[in-house]
């Protein structure tokens, strides 16, 4: 147990340690907008735009992405067994029952999405019901319940508004940039060099943001295996789910860069490498080390 809670603490304080960098990478952007063009216009536009994009977000993402990947509410009625384990485990985690979701698909795999805990959605392929064993279900619901529980949705809603910021206030000190509209009242060699510190700031923030962005989603992919085996006092059982899963070779044909970071285990995952350059823009942890990481936790 003590293993566990603080592996789980770990990676919230990593988190949180993150999300500091993003905003005072954002505060040190806004900082060489202001001194170059002595203008805060900008930097409340890109405030603006990007709050006003991830409220949109926020509301109705749930729904596009349910029409992508063409996922069919159930009843009750139609699976009693699946919803009495979704109940029993909500039950456990102190949860609101989540609308439940049945993907049309081969392969085994699972996501949540939704704002909040009243408005969850589980989503769960026929290949996951079809090739896991209760045990290895109970692993799996328990994880997606914890991204539930944990609040990850709102927490990657808040990180695409802070990329957002970043990505539109690069664009706009790059294009002013070019345009000549930097403050010149004093072109002293100071001015010259921050000036130039601003263009390369400006070329590599939306790289940066998306590194830090990637790097928190993969945090929360740990923070939520941990959550989920705390939850069923089982490790084992999750950690068995994910080497399926990530051994099944069948392809998952809704599955695209835009949604692939919302599933369990990446369905695109065939295609990462090994490279450690690689790996810096994979949306989840290896599934090797997330099975260690399972399998070396203490209840």
């Amino acid at each position: 147990m003590a293993t566990l809670y603080t592996y789980a603490k770990s990676n919230i304080h990593k988190t949180w340690l993150l999300l500091t960098i993003f905003f005072v990478f954002i505060i040190f952007l806004g900082w060489i907008f202001s001194y170059l063009f002595n203008n805060q216009f900008f930097l409340i536009i890109a405030v603006f735009l990007s709050v006003f994009q991830s409220f949109f977000s926020y509301w109705y993402s749930d729904k596009v992405i349910l029409r992508m990947t063409k996922a069919k509410e159930i009843k009750k009625e139609d699976n009693p067994e699946i919803y009495r384990l979704v109940e029993n485990l909500c039950i456990t985690a102190g949860l609101p029952l989540p609308r439940i979701y049945i993907l049309n698909e081969v392969h085994p795999n699972a996501f949540t999405t939704g704002r909040n805990e009243k408005n969850a959605i589980l989503v769960l392929t026929l290949g996951l019901l079809e090739k896991l064993n209760r045990v290895e279900l109970e692993g799996v619901i328990s994880h997606e319940l914890s991204h539930i529980g944990n609040k990850d949705m709102l927490l990657q809603t808040i990180i695409v508004t802070l990329t957002g910021i970043i990505s539109i206030l690069s664009d706009f000190l790059l294009r002013i940039s070019f345009w000549g509209g930097m403050d010149r009242d004093s072109e002293n060699s100071s001015s010259v060099i921050l000036f130039l510190l601003g263009i390369i700031a400006a070329i590599l923030a939306p790289l940066a943001a998306t590194l830090i962005q990637l790097a928190i989603s993969r945090k929360r992919e740990f923070l939520a295996d941990a959550s989920g085996a705390l939850l069923t006092r089982y490790p084992e059982g999750l950690a068995r789910a994910l080497e399926k899963i990530s051994e099944d070779e069948t392809p998952l044909n809704v599955s695209n860069n835009t949604t692939a970071h919302l599933y369990i285990v990446n369905p695109l995952r065939g295609k990462e490498k090994k490279l450690w350059i690689n790996r810096l823009f994979m949306t989840h942890p290896p599934v090797e080390e997330r099975i260690k990481a399972l399998r070396q936790m203490e209840i």
